[in-house]
């Protein structure tokens, strides 16, 4: 789920805005499948604190800039830079600026780790849905976009336990879960996933979000109340849907759902309702073969939080209660 809004400007609905691929570079400041399963859900006032899988958890510990550089791949070591894609329209994750430069939580700790390494950051706007096989094909060296860690997305399977790509990679660095954004005033009495049956929910494509709605539809036919979902390639069109009452509601991550109630980024166009759903981790997506780079990514994130930097970026966004205490490789579930 992705919106085009911009910290203290008013909200704009990218039904107006190409997906088009940019390449902007950026330099550092120091040198969504899923298997089904019960929902979980928590107020929709906080994010989330509770850990996510199993995945391996970097021992804590003080990383030098020249130690962790001297692990790099040579092909990366030697370009000086990471090639980092993303889906640059959802503030406050990852959007454009007024001067079109990468900004938001995905941009700030990339170029904070590249601090670390010694490295150039690297953003390509790209639609969300191409990001996973970018990284499979290595014409990116990761994705930061707000991409959700899932055993399935690790595994490359699909519902049904069949592989259908390599798989990836992750390095789980916030906690969030889905939130269900309505019309101002929620004049259609929506406060739960049951009670979007019998509408029209809008989605982006390729998300965690989508997989929601794809399996509520089901719950929805039990209640001989269809389930109407649309597909967007942005969640500021599915916003924009919201707005219209084309839509009776639109599914989001909860960082997002909330910076498009405040004030100047849609405040008072819509408002959340319910509890959050499906909680997990955003990772860093890396591809399976990019082990060592995987590891060094991890030690400096771990640094990162230790030193206190990550903190500092979580909290000018807002998002300090999404925090993970270390980073874990493969921790969704």
């Amino acid at each position: 789920m992705r919106t085009p809004a911009v910290p203290g400007g008013a909200l704009s609905l990218p039904s107006l805005r190409k997906n088009t691929t940019v390449h902007v570079t950026l330099m550092s400041p120091r040198a969504r499948t899923r298997s089904a399963r019960a929902v979980a859900a928590v107020g929709a006032g906080g994010l989330l604190l509770s850990g996510c899988g199993t995945g391996s958890t970097v021992s804590s510990g003080n990383y030098t800039t020249a130690s962790l550089r001297a692990k790099l791949p040579k092909a990366v070591r030697a370009a000086g830079v990471l090639k980092i894609g993303s889906n640059l329209n959802y503030a406050p994750v990852d959007f454009k600026d007024q001067n079109s430069t990468p900004a938001g939580i995905d941009p700030e700790l990339a170029a904070a780790i590249g601090g670390y390494l010694g490295l150039r950051v690297q953003f390509v706007d790209m639609p969300f849905d191409k990001l996973i096989p970018a990284v499979q094909a290595k014409q990116i060296d990761l994705a930061m976009s707000a991409v959700i860690d899932t055993q399935q997305r690790q595994n490359g399977t699909d519902d049904n336990g069949r592989r259908s790509n390599p798989g990836v990679d992750f390095i789980d660095y916030l906690i969030t879960g889905t939130s269900i954004l309505v019309k101002a005033g929620n004049p259609l009495g929506i406060g739960s996933l049951d009670d979007i049956c019998g509408h029209t929910v809008a989605v982006q494509r390729g998300t965690i979000q989508d997989e929601i709605a794809q399996r509520q539809t089901a719950a929805c036919q039990k209640t001989s109340k269809g389930l109407r979902i649309d597909e967007l390639d942005a969640d500021g069109q599915a916003l924009a849907e919201v707005a219209s009452g084309a839509a009776a509601a639109d599914l989001n991550d909860y960082p997002v759902a909330a910076y498009n109630t405040q004030s100047g980024n849609g405040g008072g166009q819509f408002q959340l309702t319910g509890g959050q759903l499906e909680p997990g981790p955003y990772g860093i997506t890396l591809n399976k073969a990019d082990s060592a780079l995987r590891d060094v990514l991890a030690k400096a994130l771990d640094q990162l939080i230790h030193d206190g930097d990550y903190g500092k970026i979580l909290t000018k966004w807002n998002v300090s209660p999404g925090a993970v205490q270390g980073a874990v490789v493969n921790g969704g579930l």
